[in-house]
């Protein structure tokens, strides 16, 4: 592959554009890869990557605990018990919910309302514990 002086001159200016490197290789003819080192090599400005966008973050929920006799262990799960996580793996106290599941789901009716709520719910405060 032969990088003419039009080829970079292009590269510059689609690149300082904001032109993905997909759409580059495209209009020149070549691979995205070729794209990505040949701007690497000329040290063209970095942008940042479309795969790394920040996206709506909801802070994390407090677990829904039900009251239980005793504490569930990982070794006391079975399939229709909720296997909702409570408290931090490395505390003694560790345990899970142990209600029985929704059909299909590895969680009770409570934390299936946790785990399957979407980021647009959540933001908009329409699911609640």
């Amino acid at each position: 592959m032969v990088w003419t002086d039009e080829k970079v001159n292009n590269l510059k200016k689609l690149w300082a554009k904001g032109t993905s490197t997909a759409e580059i290789a495209r209009r020149l003819g070549l691979s995205k890869n070729s794209i990505i080192g040949k701007v690497h090599r000329l040290n063209l400005d970095t942008r940042p990557s479309p795969l790394k966008k920040k996206k709506n973050v909801v802070a994390p929920q407090k677990a829904v605990s039900h009251p239980k006799k005793h504490k569930i262990s990982i070794l006391d799960l079975k399939l229709n018990t909720c296997r909702w996580p409570i408290g931090e793996p490395t505390d003694p106290d560790f345990h899970f919910c142990g209600e029985n599941t929704v059909v299909g789901k590895p969680y009770c009716a409570k934390h299936c309302i946790l785990a399957y709520t979407t980021i647009k719910e959540s933001t908009q405060g329409t699911k609640s514990e």
